[in-house]
């Protein structure tokens, strides 16, 4: 009932300090995914989905912040999960990918493996939606936010029919943004979500537009008080 993608990319800071970032984004055609589905931190992202098990997601990234490897956080849950022939469980780490789909998952179902990236999704209108959705990360202009790139991923799965089950119209889109890096206010770019809507990608897209003229504003304001971490700085 959902789709979504994880991924990992190394960059250059503002310093020349070279940093990692985890991105995870998912829609589907029901209220409140971001719930449910994502979950990232400096070191991974992670999604589960199709009959969702939230807890696989808390505590498969939290094994990867504990430093096991993302392959076998997750292995390891399914392993131990009653359910897991009903999951979809995928993500990625420092250094690896791991991607599950169990086979009692509702057609059409599958998921896809790149080098640093998983893209997954199941109760879709075809095969298409994650190939659209992983081309059009894949082939992303490395200088636009990731988040803002997540989203181009999202809204290409959906032009493909992305959830199948039309019957549904309130539906939600969720993105996650973790890094390595430090910054004085956190960019609200990078944790955002539409919980109920009819357009979840363009609202998405839109709340992702005003959270990044919202944190400029607020650093053209504020940047000197997070600085020296003092109301006693910030602009009247």
């Amino acid at each position: 009932m959902t789709f979504s993608i994880c991924v990992r990319e190394r960059y250059e800071d503002g310093n020349g300090d070279e940093r990692r970032r985890f991105g995870v984004a998912v829609t589907t055609r029901l209220p409140g995914v971001g719930t449910l589905c994502p979950f990232a931190s400096e070191n991974g992202a992670v999604a589960t989905q199709s009959l969702v098990n939230v807890d696989l997601g808390r505590r498969g990234i939290r094994y990867v912040d504990e430093g096991l490897a993302v392959e076998d956080a997750l292995e390891a849950l399914l392993a131990a999960d009653d359910g897991a022939s009903q999951r979809q469980l995928h993500g990625v780490d420092a250094d690896g990918t791991f991607a599950f789909s169990g086979e009692e998952c509702k057609d059409w179902y599958g998921h896809v493996e790149g080098e640093t990236f998983t893209v997954a999704g199941n109760l879709l209108t075809g095969e298409s939606v994650i190939e659209a959705t992983a081309a059009t990360y894949r082939e992303g202009d490395r200088d636009e936010p990731l988040a803002k790139r997540l989203i181009d991923a999202l809204e290409a799965g959906h032009a493909e029919g992305g959830d199948r089950r039309e019957e549904l119209p309130i539906q939600s889109a969720a993105l996650l943004v973790r890094t390595t890096e430090e910054y004085e206010l956190t960019p609200f770019t990078h944790d955002l979500r539409v919980d109920a809507t009819e357009t979840p990608i363009a609202d998405l897209r839109e709340t992702y537009d005003l959270a990044q003229r919202g944190y400029e504003d607020a650093m053209a304001r504020y940047e000197e008080a997070y600085e020296e971490d003092s109301m006693d700085a910030a602009e009247d």
